[in-house]
């Protein structure tokens, strides 16, 4: 019989699923793959793919680690936490805002030719 263990989880062990979710869908997205692709590829359904983004700590590890392994093969668990793939850190370098931000009166006439 199963037993729902969420009320069980402290609210900082509830945020760690989300933040692993969260990681797992960006990874996913920095390797630009859709969602049902890498669920059919783990094996999952591409509901589950979305409740393991989401982080429902209700999933499973064996199905945390399958689809880890579907979007990035050779990418381990603790890789993934660190953030140590290429892609996350191209990904993370094409969000970087690059704003410019607006000159303050003495520095425009400093430029002023």
């Amino acid at each position: 019989m199963k037993t729902d263990e969420l009320p069980l989880l402290t609210e900082a062990q509830k945020r760690e699923a989300a933040e692993l979710g969260a990681k797992l869908a960006r990874l996913r997205k920095a390797r630009r793959l859709r969602q049902a692709d890498a669920a059919a590829r783990a094996g999952l359904s591409r509901s589950t793919a979305a409740l393991i983004e989401a982080g429902d700590p209700r999933r499973t590890l064996a199905q945390l680690m399958r689809y880890l392994g579907a979007i990035a093969p050779r990418l381990t668990l603790l890789d993934l936490l660190r953030e140590t793939d290429p892609a996350l850190k191209a990904l993370a370098a094409a969000e970087a805002t690059k704003r410019v931000r607006k000159l303050s009166p003495s520095e425009l006439k400093r430029l002023d030719f």
